[in-house]
């Protein structure tokens, strides 16, 4: 091997080549950190996952592209806002939610990363162009006017996000561009040939009527009449499914008492408190500056040729001429504003923030003194004619206005805290002497339930749902706690408990029929419905068969893929076979919500060719719409899967043990 070495040719260069290289690439494995880990990295502050292209060299070379914790926070209050998530329900949901916003977190950095490999960058003069001629250009540049610096952040804060800054807002718009060439180059080759455009719309817009009898499973199970010997034979063979039918119910002893209860009477609140809460509460008293106005709208939205914004100005200008002429502004309003919201009312608009307000309006309505009238305004959504009624300053509501509020949130304070304490005064005084003796101390009565269930109603409390909630985790016999009921507070103990057990026959009886009904219900309902199937094909009549079987018959009116029809429901379910049938044809058996039906085609109209031909552009962007997003779906997993298999995701350790937080 050594003399090998030692000769000066291509081959021993290449060999020499190879192991130095191979050297240097073990070196680098080695001495880089996480290089051949299992994709979890140590906890970076605020880092959830760091992403770069698979692969060693990717992990060596390529780019590396962080996922903030906030970036993953803020997508998943977005999600739960947009979706309308009440806040009951937000903290449970919180978890899964954050895993989905972390997913789209980590698929946007691949996707910026493909999109920066194919050098799909977006410039500050791309950004440029798109604020000014783009979605946001009516916004940002009404009539061709840039509104300012702090029109702009305004804009951001009221419209987008008040919590992102102008530089966040703009690098996220640039990713979202980048992304949006990205999809184009993926999916710009997507066709959609004209016959399939044809189909669909022909599928689409084809309406159907149609006779269906309807198999009630309700109506079956009515027939369903078992011996008791048949239901005791059915209670046995499913013992285990009854063995705890019956659920555990516990004895309670409690003594409950309201505010009116309390040692020394209600709490009261002093002006000191009043005042020493509105001082440490001032910013929720600010009021943002208002105006009432009414106005004139001549629409000319932007982007209007010129022709139909001049021909509205000048309709603008002699409204204008004839109120300065001495016109009535609410009868003028009335004949001519073209605000549907307010010319009934002489185009009066309520008190609002101007914050709300398009900028030009609420610049020119404040400028004005209440009594005053505007020349012509132009905003986004034409010209406008504001007079002003009533302007409010920005400021903080004095302390004589909001005294009353604030008494009362420091009287439920006070005394939700006295309610606490007397409780837990209470629960002390039964530990030492006993319950009943406790109550009776402080002029109040201990009552006994009756076995209840955990799910169950007490008579005496408002709302006992929090005392049962505590009842079924304690033991027997434990000592007395404390537990709020909606209006005050109780305290408690578990006296006995029965354990969930099996019913006797006897007691349980309406229980099992019902569940025996409801397990042969539904074959009796699949045998009566091909029976009906098969008669009504043979007749070629599903009237006359469903009246040989004593079965209802409904007539639909004529309904499209998008109607719903009663008893089938939505037309895009099993009815939907209703548009593959001709004229005439008896379907075969449909389940539904309730049972299932058979249904048979009276009238059939499909879409002419001139209203194929006028909807053709409509439904072929629809489909390439539809295609070009499953194709680009398919990409983005793709690659994500591409990323994954290389390890080309470094999820933080909290991250991968449990969502952020």
């Amino acid at each position: 091997m050594i003399r090998i070495l030692q000769q000066d040719t291509k081959a021993t260069k290449i060999l020499f080549g190879v192991i130095i290289g191979a050297a240097i690439v073990s070196m680098v494995v080695y001495l880089i950190p996480g290089l051949l880990s299992d994709g979890t990295t140590q906890d970076t502050s605020g880092v959830y996952a760091t992403v770069h292209p698979p692969g060693v060299w990717g992990r060596i070379f390529g780019p590396d592209t962080s996922v903030q914790t906030d970036q993953v926070n803020r997508t998943a209050r977005r999600m739960l806002t947009q979706q309308r998530i009440p806040d009951s329900m937000a903290q449970q949901l919180m978890p899964m939610v954050l895993q989905r916003a972390g997913t789209i977190a980590i698929e946007q950095a691949i996707l910026k990363q493909e999109a920066d490999r194919l050098h799909l960058q977006v410039s500050d003069e791309d950004l440029r162009n798109f604020l000014r001629t783009g979605p946001f250009a009516p916004y940002l540049f009404p009539n061709g006017q840039y509104i300012g610096d702090d029109g702009y952040i305004n804009f951001i804060n009221q419209m987008i996000d008040p919590q992102l800054s102008r530089t966040d807002f703009e690098k996220q718009l640039k990713q979202d561009l980048e992304l949006q060439r990205l999809q184009a180059l993926v999916t710009g080759a997507v066709t959609v040939p004209d016959n399939a455009v044809r189909e669909a719309y022909l599928q689409a817009g084809t309406k159907v009527k149609f006779d269906y009898a309807v198999v009630s499973a309700e109506d079956v199970k009515k027939t369903i009449n078992p011996s008791d010997a048949e239901l005791q034979t059915f209670f046995k063979q499913n013992a285990t499914r009854y063995a705890n039918a019956i659920p555990e119910t516990r004895k309670i002893q409690y003594a409950a008492f309201t505010a009116a209860n309390l040692p020394g009477g209600k709490p009261q609140v002093t002006d000191a408190e009043v005042q020493a809460y509105y001082n440490a509460h001032l910013a929720e008293y600010k009021t943002d500056e208002q105006v009432k106005t009414r106005h004139i709208l001549i629409t000319s939205r932007a982007g209007a040729d010129a022709q139909t914004d001049n021909t509205a100005k000048s309709k603008a200008q002699d409204i204008l001429k004839q109120l300065q002429a001495g016109g009535n502004f609410a009868e003028l309003a009335k004949k001519y504003s073209e605000d549907p919201g307010s010319k009934d009312q002489g185009g009066e608009l309520p008190l609002v923030p101007t914050a709300g307000l398009d900028p030009a309006y609420a610049k020119a309505a404040m400028a004005l003194n209440p009594g005053q009238t505007s020349g012509l305004v132009k905003s986004q959504f034409g010209y406008h004619i504001i007079q002003t009624e009533q302007k409010q300053p920005a400021g903080t509501k004095p302390l004589a206005e909001v005294k009353d509020s604030i008494v009362q949130v420091l009287q439920q304070q006070k005394s939700g805290q006295a309610q606490q304490q007397f409780a837990n005064q209470l629960a002390e005084d039964a530990k030492k002497n006993g319950l009943e003796k406790a109550a009776a101390a402080h002029g109040l009565h201990a009552v006994t339930t009756d076995y209840v269930a955990h799910d169950g109603v007490i008579g005496g409390l408002s709302d006992a749902s929090s005392l049962l909630n505590q009842a079924f985790s304690a033991s027997k016999g434990a000592a007395p706690a404390t537990a709020s009921t909606g209006d005050g507070f109780a305290i408690f103990q578990v006296l006995d408990v029965k354990p969930a057990h099996a019913p006797d026959f006897a007691e349980y009886k309406s229980h099992i029929l019902d569940d025996y009904r409801n397990d042969r219900a539904p074959r009796l309902v699949q045998d009566q419905l091909r029976k009906l199937d098969d008669r009504a094909k043979v007749l070629n009549d599903l009237k006359k068969a469903a009246a040989e079987l004593k079965i209802p018959v409904k007539s639909s009116d004529l309904v499209g893929q998008d109607g719903q029809v009663p008893d089938l429901g939505s037309m895009t379910g099993g009815a939907s076979v209703a548009f593959t049938l001709p004229k005439g044809a008896v379907s075969g058996p449909i389940s539904t919500a309730d049972g299932g039906a058979v249904l048979s085609v009276t009238d059939k109209q499909e879409p002419s060719a001139d209203e194929i031909a006028k909807n053709f552009d409509r439904m072929r962007e629809q489909l390439l719409t539809e295609q070009r997003d499953q194709m680009f779906n398919v990409f983005v997993g793709t690659l994500a899967k591409r990323y994954e298999d290389g390890k080309g995701v470094r999820m933080s350790r909290q991250a991968s043990q449990q969502p952020a937080s």
